[in-house]
This record gives C-alpha cells, sequence and structure tokens, in this order.
C-alpha cells in the first residue's frame, strides 16, 4: 500500500494500527519465553537439575508410546542411594542437598543425551534407556553404580572428620506389551530393593 496516496489522518491511523501490531507480536514473543520458563520450571526438580517424578512419568508414557509402534526395546533403572541418611544425620541437609546434586550431575555425565534421567522422590533417581535391552542396562546400571560408590563425603577443611560413603542399588526393568509407566515404576522399584538386601547381604559377609 501507497501511503502517499492517503489523506493525513487515513495515514497516521495505518501508521498507529501498524505499531499496534509490532507491539502485540512482542507481546506475544514475551508471553511465548515465560510459558517456555514455565514449563521448564513445572518439569524440573526443585533442587536436582533432572526431571521431577510427574515430568518422569509423562516421558515414560511418550516413550512406552513409541517403543509399542516400532517394536523397540526400553528400559528403565530404578536408582536408591545408600547411607545417604547417614549424610543427613552427621553434616547436615545441606551436605545433604549437595550430594543429590552431585549425584544428579554423575548420571547426568554418565547417560546419552536421549536417556531420561528423573528425581523420583528423595534420594530415589530413575533413568528411562530408549532403544536398551534388559541386558545393556545392567551394564549400565553397575557402571553407575561403581560411580556412585566412588563418592565419599567428609567433614573438616582438610577432610580429616569422620566421612560417609555413598552407595547405589539400582533395580533394572525392561518394558514388556502392556505394561503402563506406573507399572514399570514399580517393577524396576522392587528389583532395587531386591538389589539393596544383596548389597546389604554382601557386605555383612565381607565383615564376617
Amino acid at each position: 500500500m501507497d501511503l502517499d496516496m492517503l489523506d493525513v489522518r487515513t495515514r497516521a491511523a495505518i501508521e498507529a494500527l501498524c505499531d499496534e501490531v509490532l507491539f502485540l507480536r512482542e507481546d506475544v514473543d514475551r508471553l511465548r519465553d515465560a510459558l517456555s520458563e514455565a514449563e521448564s520450571l513445572a518439569d524440573n526438580d526443585a533442587l536436582c537439575p533432572v526431571f521431577n517424578r510427574r515430568a518422569f512419568e509423562r516421558e515414560i508414557h511418550r516413550e512406552i508410546a513409541l517403543a509399542a509402534r516400532f517394536r523397540t526395546p526400553l528400559s528403565v533403572i530404578y536408582i536408591d542411594l545408600d547411607h545417604f541418611k547417614q549424610v543427613n544425620d552427621a553434616f547436615g541437609h545441606a551436605a545433604g542437598d549437595e550430594v543429590l546434586i552431585r549425584i544428579s550431575e554423575l548420571l547426568l555425565r554418565h547417560t546419552r543425551d536421549t536417556d531420561i534421567v528423573g528425581r523420583l522422590g528423595g534420594d530415589e533417581f530413575g533413568i528411562v534407556l530408549a532403544q536398551a535391552t534388559a541386558e545393556d542396562s545392567l551394564l549400565k546400571a553397575e557402571q553407575l553404580a561403581k560411580e556412585v560408590d566412588q563418592l565419599v563425603v567428609t567433614s573438616g577443611p582438610d577432610g580429616s572428620g569422620p566421612e560417609v560413603r555413598i552407595g547405589a542399588s539400582c533395580g533394572v526393568v525392561e518394558w514388556q506389551v502392556g505394561q503402563d509407566a506406573q507399572a514399570l515404576i514399580a517393577l524396576a522399584d522392587q528389583a532395587m530393593f531386591a538389589q539393596k538386601a544383596r548389597r546389604k547381604s554382601s557386605l555383612q559377609a565381607d565383615k564376617q
């Protein structure tokens, strides 16, 4: 449109309308950014740089749908920290929070970008391994457990105070047709408790 062909009042009205459209577009962009940030906050754990349980379960639903459609394997690792209560008791909850953050970073560092890591509550974490069999996931769980087992929490500037050695018990379950997200998490949780009992028995046997 050639604005020079219009009278002054019409041209001014059109220019004002164009300015309003530009303002609205900028406002929409700001709202989109705010919505994206809100969605991110809603999905992320309040403490750790991983998904919270709600987002983790949602992502499992998506991965199950993909696994069912393309007939690909899918596994879940359920992780529970050993001796974590001792950290809170000996060093305080701030130290416990720092341990949880370090564990989250460790899990992210040793998993693929396509894997899903979430904090399921307290000192429990979950990992969804897409296109991974139970055998592959067991190897990954063993690797993660070894990494966590090396984490030692100490006190004092020179680390000469009491220490707590963190460990991890991991339960691994491969998805089967017909299982939903809740069933898969529950089975992985049961497998974790079985592994925790085996680790405890092995530790007691080593002390005898």
